[in-house]
């Protein structure tokens, strides 16, 4: 009784803490956001639309309250939801209460070339309004940079930092050390350049790899160079010789002499510039509105014909892992996805759908369902495709069947390829270790991949079953190549040869007639309407983001303190999550993968 008492007190006093705890951080977060200078949920006379170039870009964010307090607290910054800037700058356009916009530049922003490419896009578009966009940070990224350059003034701190110096990549080997540990990768692959089973069997890139790596990076600094060269007046050749100064360890004088940014000042004496572009009294608050705020001031009409658009990003899985490795992961579910389609399909007053696609692909078995199911919708429906950052490999298989395919000139795309892995720790468990194996089984292949201990498997595929591993890899290949000959109306041969595993941009992936024409999210939504012959429609977005309550209760949610898992383990994140997928999942039919490298770090 004694120790029943001493449970429930400290079980009263767990939950009194927890409750103090949020109340605090609740209470905290209130404070926080009305101390910020101007911050208001209405939209006032002469406000600013204030975009904050800090943290990750993503395609969508839910409503998490407790999240962003819970970040409020860390100093880290909550995610940007590429939908919400997007709304919001097209907003900040039309809206006669909206004066400009002010990108402020803190650390640590970072997203595809794809998605920022979008955003800027957006941010050209708006200025055709006639109305100015003002930037100003301490750390320009390169990434934050290639936004800002679109600005009529670009301010950096005296003391600040433009980090621009070209693009690379740098994929990670793990081959040596698997072998110190004593485990090898058995693979089986179709595709000269499918190279994402290389950092586990070579110690350094192929050259098949090394060609398509130098040509999708150059498409893509390209296309940057273009871009910030028209809206600073620079040429290519000017560019490249200010990345080739490292023009992060230059004086922050440099910057100004050679174009990349107009002025030099802090924080207070460009908020003093601001207020005077404003017409505003020294010291008088400048109201700044956000985007999430600004968005909610939208009055959309409402019509009864719809577009769905549906988001479809992160890995492709036959079911999302309950690895602690993969926290906050985004995942494309076999099952939830299918289910979602299916109600598209039978909603009568969805006339088309549009499929948000940024996947580096994942399970081929998961990919070929999907594929099935949006063939089944695009039987009775328009269904087009709008690529973001990535759609390649398992995220092309999904994309290839639609009627029209739409990706931005730096979406990575392709990677049509299939390859299997399976790796074998003999080495580690039975010389290492000193376990042993022994087998019963009632037919020749019963034992297939041998016994397991947590999951490793402990003895080498034989011969016969890597054969028939490999067949049975070389007939999804043939699958997925007679997909995509189908679905883009050309021949088996030319998929095969421009396939083969290769990565390509959108820009190149136009003239191999894998997409149909670049354009964003909002030109994808156009032509679906087009296609479906409709004049008035609303847009509505699936599967509905989640509201805080939903989020607080979702059981699968991992805790906010798991996000840094993947922070502190670094470049052994990659190796070390493979493996866990791998020993989770061990059916054949999850062996095989149509995925893009599993790690390429571009900078």
């Amino acid at each position: 009784m004694k120790d029943f008492l001493k449970y429930v007190f400290a079980t009263v006093v767990g939950i009194g803490l927890f409750m103090l705890i949020a109340t605090v951080i609740c209470v905290g977060s209130l404070i926080g956001m009305a101390a910020s200078e101007g911050q208001t949920a209405s939209v006032k006379k002469a406000s600013v639309l204030r975009i904050n170039l800090t943290g990750a870009l993503e395609e969508r964010t839910d409503e998490d309250p407790l999240m962003q307090a819970l970040a409020d607290i860390t100093g880290e910054e909550a995610p940007l939801g590429l939908d919400q800037l997007m709304d919001a700058v097209e907003e900040a356009a039309t809206n006669d209460k909206v004066e400009g916009i002010y990108m402020e530049v803190g650390s640590g922003f970072g997203g595809t070339p794809a998605m920022m490419q979008e955003l800027r896009q957006a941010l050209v578009k708006y200025k055709e309004s006639g109305k100015w966009i003002v930037t100003y940070g301490d750390i320009y990224s390169q990434g934050a940079y290639y936004l800002a350059s679109v600005a009529d003034e670009v301010v950096v701190n005296p003391k600040g930092i433009v980090d621009w110096h070209g693009m690379g990549g740098a994929p990670v080997f793990y081959t040596d050390l698997m072998k110190k540990a004593g485990v090898k990768m058995q693979v089986f692959k179709v595709g000269t350049f499918k190279s994402a089973v290389e950092p586990y069997i070579n110690t350094e890139m192929s050259e098949p790899n090394r060609q398509q790596v130098t040509s999708y990076l150059n498409s893509i600094w390209n296309q940057f160079l273009a871009e910030v060269g028209q809206s600073r007046g620079l040429t290519a050749e000017q560019l490249n010789a200010i990345a080739d100064t490292l023009s992060a360890l230059q004086p922050t004088e440099y910057l100004v002499e050679c174009g990349l940014v107009d002025k030099m000042a802090y924080l207070d004496e460009f908020k003093d510039m601001l207020r005077e572009k404003l017409g505003l009294k020294e010291k008088k608050n400048i109201n700044f509105v956000s985007p999430a705020d600004l968005v909610a001031n939208i009055d959309k009409k409402d019509q009864k014909a719809r577009v769905a658009v549906y988001y479809a990003f992160g890995e492709i899985v036959d079911q999302a892992s309950t690895n602690p490795l993969s926290a906050n992961e985004t995942y494309i579910e076999t099952m939830p996805t299918i289910r979602e389609l299916q109600k598209l399909r039978k909603d009568e007053d969805v006339k088309a759908v549009v499929i948000r696609v940024n996947s580096p692909g994942g399970s081929a078995y998961a990919s070929e369902q999907i594929w099935h199911e949006i063939q089944l919708l695009k039987a009775e429906k328009p269904v087009v495709i709008s690529m973001g950052g990535m759609a390649a490999s398992g995220g092309y298989y999904i994309s290839c069947g639609a009627n029209k395919i739409l990706a931005e000139p730096s979406t990575l795309t392709g990677s049509i390829g299939i390859f299997g892995m399976i790796p074998e720790a003999s080495e580690l468990l039975e010389d290492k270790l000193g376990l042993h194996f022994d087998v019963v089984k009632t037919n020749k292949f019963a034992d297939f991949g041998g016994g397991s201990f947590m999951g490793l498997p402990a003895r080498p595929l034989t011969a016969e079953e890597g054969q028939l591993m490999q067949a049975n890899v070389e007939r999804g290949y043939d699958l997925f190549i007679s997909r995509v000959a189908a679905g883009r109306g050309i021949t088996k041969d030319s998929v095969n040869t421009i396939g083969q595993g290769r990565v390509w941009t959108g820009e190149q992936a136009i003239k191999l007639g894998l997409v149909d024409q670049l354009g964003n999210l909002n030109d994808a939504i156009a032509e679906a309407a087009t296609l479906a012959e409709l004049d008035k429609y609303s847009v509505d977005e699936y599967p509905a983001p989640a509201n805080f309550i939903e989020e607080l209760l979702n059981d699968k949610k991992e805790s906010y303190f798991d996000t840094h898992i993947k922070t502190a383990l670094g470049d052994f994140y990659p190796m070390l999550s493979t493996m866990q997928w791998m020993m989770q999942n061990r059916r054949i039919e999850q062996c095989v993968y149509a995925r893009v490298p599993f790690e390429l770090k571009v900078w």
